[in-house]
């Protein structure tokens, strides 16, 4: 594998997302595609595509969005999809339907040659929040916007207003030993949690009308596969996988014992639903 260049405070991002973190989410595509499914259909709606236009999909990870986006697009459009995980673009390669205007790079936005002025839409979904500098990283995704760009994302607010992601981590905690501790403002799925330091942000990288609305969802982790679908991905993925990860195997079988117990009380059927919240941010071009 032979990445781009990346700015050398993103290499731990690199290394993660083409080591572990890209391997287990490439193996898990089609269960995160559908349990992050109500995220992707609120920003498709908020970002009202025209056929026609051209975007960029930011983090684009194995390619959901992108694909969806292209739909909207139409032949007429365009949307190219950038990510620093070599895996993860794999999968959205193999997924990709034939004739369809879309491409995928390999970078690192904080520091790819974006071409100046040419696309109309920035789009991500939960791919912004793991730049060490972020208002270097928009600045430089804002020279790709046209003049009247705009931009639309999403990112995660607090952990404690996430159960989906911190519960089963904490039920591991009561087993295993504690990841090391990640500060709010870290590069990390909650590093956009505080939304005046996200507005700064985005400000300070030229955006104008900033735009931040809180969206509450519950997300169904067992995709309507019962609990033990559930199980499966609360531990193969995310904070808690991290934790369980080359524990012993009596402590690692205690913490997903603890953490079944626990999705259990949110059964519903076949699905297991979990609180999450989240952020919906749009922006325009400044210049």
């Amino acid at each position: 594998m032979t990445l781009p260049a990346i700015d050398n405070r993103n290499a731990d991002q690199a290394e993660y997302w083409n080591g572990q973190g890209g391997q287990h989410w490439t193996q898990q595509q089609k269960v995160q595609d559908l349990v992050l499914e109500p995220v992707l259909d609120i920003l498709i709606e908020r970002a009202k595509i025209k056929p026609g236009e051209r975007v960029l999909d930011i983090g684009c990870g194995c390619g959901a969005s992108t694909f969806v986006l292209a739909q909207k697009t139409g032949s007429s459009g365009h949307v190219t999809g950038l990510d620093i995980s070599e895996p993860m673009l794999g999968r959205a390669r193999e997924l990709t339907p034939q004739g369809a205007p879309i491409d995928f790079v390999l970078a690192d936005a904080t520091v790819y040659d974006f071409k100046p002025a040419s696309v109309d839409m920035l789009f991500s979904r939960f791919g912004v929040m793991f730049f060490a500098d972020p208002t270097a990283s928009f600045k430089n995704m804002r020279k790709a916007l046209r003049p009247n760009g705009r931009m639309i994302f999403a990112c995660w607010r607090t952990p404690r207003e996430n159960p989906m992601l911190i519960m089963p981590l904490q039920e591991a905690y009561k087993h295993v030993p504690k990841l090391p501790e990640v500060k709010p403002e870290d590069p990390g799925p909650f590093a956009f949690a505080d939304d005046q330091r996200l507005k700064s942000i985005l400000s300070a990288a030229g955006f104008a009308s900033v735009e931040i609305d809180r969206a509450d969802l519950k997300f169904d982790i067992a995709t309507g596969k019962g609990l033990d679908a559930a199980l499966e991905t609360a531990t193969s993925i995310g904070p808690a996988s991290r934790a369980i990860a080359g524990q012993p195997p009596a402590l690692a079988k205690a913490a997903v014992e603890s953490i079944r117990s626990a999705l259990a009380k949110h059964q519903s059927g076949n699905r297991v639903l979990l609180d999450g919240s989240i952020w919906i941010v749009t922006a325009a071009n400044g210049s």
